[in-house]
């Protein structure tokens, strides 16, 4: 962990997060680059095994001592991290980054708002909801239909990962839970790499590009939340987290040249606005590290 931190002590909590969300958004902009040389599950292949390769060098977790309770609250955790990039890199072959991300966004936005009995709540839901309504097939923003619902399908395991992470977080130390974590979910998806990964295409050049999406997606971003943590409210965390949809777009457009809609452009900043809006009226408590090994 220290390894990790030391390079970035005196950075500010405010642009530590923002470059822990460029990060992330960049390197699916680089796995999109990816997906015509080894195919999207390919592509998931590398970004997760590399991830935990990176992981379970920096924090060298002691597998073998790990309790049959640690187990038990790992492996569900490391099989819905799996799952979860996977369902989120097969919606990024057939929809822009930008609105993939924002659709993904729902599943914790209404994990959030679960259960709560507060009007501001059900307006905020609202808010998402038209914003993915604008979005959808029907809507007439000529969207492919399945990527749409591999998003919404990867942002149900980004639900069920924030949950089953808290539960990672109280047995186990963050870098611990994360490395194990990452090595079930290649395990996971293993499988669909061995099947569908166009391995015969895989090159230096690809490795290496793999490599950098690792440290993008997963390393760098990990550290910088711890940074951001050290000083950050969790409303303010929960907020500047909310532009991720945004940042998403703007990476999109940049690097990929995804041109969206004015539609599509009021459908991201409506399901980042609830997002916000959910995290600046949420009950004081810690707020969840998931960015770093999302999608």
């Amino acid at each position: 962990m220290s390894r990790l931190i030391s390079p970035l002590p005196a950075l500010p909590a405010v642009p530590a997060l923002m470059l822990s969300i460029l990060s992330v958004q960049g390197g699916a902009a680089i796995a999109k680059g990816v997906f015509p040389l080894v195919g999207a599950t390919g592509t998931t292949g590398l970004r997760i095994g590399l991830s935990a390769l990176i992981l379970l060098l920096v924090f060298r977790p002691a597998v073998l001592r790990l309790s049959a309770q640690q187990w038990r609250a790992v492996l569900p955790y490391g099989v819905v991290l799996g799952v979860m990039n996977l369902l989120f890199y097969l919606a990024l072959a057939r929809i822009p980054l930008g609105l993939a991300v924002t659709l993904e966004f729902v599943g914790p936005l209404l994990l959030a708002v679960a259960g709560s009995r507060r009007a501001l709540d059900v307006l905020w839901v609202v808010l998402a909801g038209v914003g993915v309504a604008m979005i959808t097939p029907w809507s007439g923003a000529g969207i492919d239909g399945l990527g749409v619902l591999l998003a919404l399908l990867a942002g149900a395991c980004w639900a069920t990962y924030v949950l089953l992470g808290s539960r990672v977080s109280q047995v186990l130390p963050s870098g611990t839970g994360v490395a194990v974590g990452m090595s079930v979910a290649t395990l996971t998806v293993a499988p669909f790499v061995l099947l569908f990964g166009h391995w015969d295409r895989l090159t230096p050049e690809v490795l290496l590009t793999g490599t950098a999406l690792a440290v993008l997606s997963s390393a760098v971003p990990f550290t910088l939340e711890l940074v951001a943590l050290r000083t950050l409210p969790p409303k303010i965390f929960g907020v500047l987290l909310s532009l991720e949809p945004a940042v998403a777009a703007i990476c999109g457009v940049v690097f990929l040249h995804e041109v969206l809609r004015p539609s599509q452009w009021i459908a991201v900043v409506l399901v980042a606005a609830a997002s916000g809006g959910v995290a600046l009226a949420a009950p004081k408590a810690p707020p969840t590290q998931v960015q770093a090994v999302a999608a």
